[in-house]
């Protein structure tokens, strides 16, 4: 029997602007179909924590086939990142000093990495002065904007970048919690 480990699921374009709606406990259940275990969800925004005795890429590649057959999507948006616990753990670890302990005066976010790196998504940003603070991270680049002038923020215009389809975005608290949760 093989060793099972937790993975942590994010999803990329489902549940945003009323597109590609997938509930969670179907989610819950497509997964479970396929043969995860102890599988839970955290938000609608398309999160996930599975076991599985399957490497990620397997697990990654048995998702991205059941979604589209359990669910009505539009597959092009559809993307699917499997980071293990460890791998979780040193993106929260490894985060630019004071990034997310200010939360009443910044919007801290992790631009999660999908099929990409840092060093090729890079480029598609273009922070504004006195608003937008982006670092590169390990498989992330993290991003900052001033809570106050964040109608002034460019991280919007990552939208018109085909790079953009690559990348998944969770709030700082919710890729804490989701760690808490491989924790369990």
């Amino acid at each position: 029997m093989p060793v099972m480990h937790s993975y942590v699921i994010l999803l990329r374009g489902i549940n945003v602007g009323g597109n590609n709606k997938i509930p969670m406990a179907a989610l819950k259940q497509c997964l479970e179909d396929v043969g995860f275990t102890n599988v839970s969800t955290y938000i609608a925004s398309g999160n996930a924590i599975v076991q599985s005795g399957k490497s990620p890429d397997e697990i990654k590649a048995q998702i991205e086939a059941a979604l589209p057959k359990t669910f009505k999507l539009n597959n092009e948006l559809i993307k699917v990142l499997v980071l293990s616990r460890a791998q979780l753990e040193a993106i929260v670890k490894r985060k630019p000093k004071g990034f997310g302990d200010q939360p009443e005066k910044y919007h801290s976010d992790v631009i999660f990495l999908i099929d990409s790196d840092a060093e090729q998504a890079l480029p598609i940003f273009n922070p504004r002065a006195g608003v937008d603070t982006i670092w590169p991270g390990d498989g992330v680049i993290y991003s900052q904007r001033v809570s106050a002038l964040r109608a002034k923020s460019r991280l919007s215009a990552i939208a018109m970048s085909p790079l953009y389809k690559s990348l998944t975005i969770r709030g700082w608290n919710t890729t804490v919690k989701l760690l808490d949760l491989l924790k369990i």
